[in-house]
């Protein structure tokens, strides 16, 4: 569900993003004297590095690597391990939810981090499912009360799938829908005029969207449509849009039994994220922890 992935994929960031700003800081090699860097002769120790980071935030980075410490100790307690297959699932789920690997990459080097990183996050992430998944319990009357507070997030709502061809300006746009009023090929036209450079390659398709996913102007037009119909130009903030409509499916209520594992995930998510603080808790009283930036 998308609600956990994005749970999943927050924590992956900010751990990636923390790493990357911090620790990444003093992975280079100081030189014979323990400097990092000079200016006009004078060194930068690589104690004073240190201290820097340690002031900006190095206390949160050892707590953080306590923490992975801790989950590391009990999981090989426990038996437990993850296979880079698990890995690559939950890796994928989620590269699939931001529209491919390359978005999904755009992303997160924003960030600062890189995909090894967020694989390790979501490896971390998975043991501590194992850990706690036998002190989570889901009741029927809890997945039944989730259904009808969430039945229409859970249905699937009407989708238009279409293709468009976008262009800057509506001179452009008439001479492109006389072109198809003449018999041209859409997709040939797309990939020739549109400046939607994300869909222009495969002919301006977009695939199946709901209401709400595009502008407004567009998303009228688009399910006012019938199949093989296609618009004349239509005004919005990016350009001029000449919509091909392809086809559409109709919405599906959500019916309990169908959805029961999709809602055990959801809650099992929720109740985990209350879990895991408690629990880390008791773990760093039970284990002996000496952090020497503890103020």
């Amino acid at each position: 569900m998308k609600n956990i992935l994005a749970n999943k994929l927050t924590y992956a960031f900010l751990m990636t993003g923390l790493l990357s700003g911090g620790i990444g800081w003093a992975v280079g090699s100081a030189d014979d004297d323990g400097a990092v860097a000079s200016v006009n002769g004078e060194k930068i120790s690589q104690d004073r590095l240190y201290g820097l980071l340690a002031d900006q935030g190095g206390s949160e980075l050892v707590d953080y690597l306590i923490t992975e410490e801790i989950i590391n100790q009990e999981s090989e307690k426990k038996k437990i391990t993850v296979s880079d297959a698990d890995v690559d699932k939950e890796y994928q789920t989620i590269v699939e939810s931001y529209g491919g690997e390359e978005a999904f990459l755009q992303q997160i080097e924003a960030s600062g981090g890189s995909a090894e990183a967020v694989k390790e996050e979501l490896k971390t992430n998975l043991k501590i499912e194992k850990l706690l998944e036998p002190e989570i319990d889901i009741s029927e009357d809890e997945m039944k009360t989730y259904f009808e507070e969430n039945k229409e997030s859970l249905s699937e709502p009407e989708q238009v799938n279409a293709s468009h061809i976008l262009v800057e300006d509506e001179a452009a746009a008439k001479e492109v829908k006389s072109k198809l009023d003449g018999g041209a090929d859409f997709a040939e036209l797309a990939k020739e005029y549109s400046t939607d450079t994300s869909n222009s390659g495969n002919g301006g398709e977009l695939g199946y969207f709901a209401k709400g996913e595009m502008t407004a102007a567009f998303e009228e037009k688009a399910f006012s449509m019938k199949e093989g119909e296609i618009s004349d130009p239509v005004k919005t903030e990016f350009g001029y849009h000449i919509i091909k409509f392809e086809d559409k499916k109709a919405a599906v209520p959500a019916v309990y039994a169908e959805k029961k594992e999709e809602i055990k995930e959801a809650l099992f998510d929720q109740k985990m994220q209350t879990a895991y603080t408690g629990w880390m808790e008791e773990k760093k009283e039970e284990y002996e922890i000496q952090n020497s930036l503890e103020s």
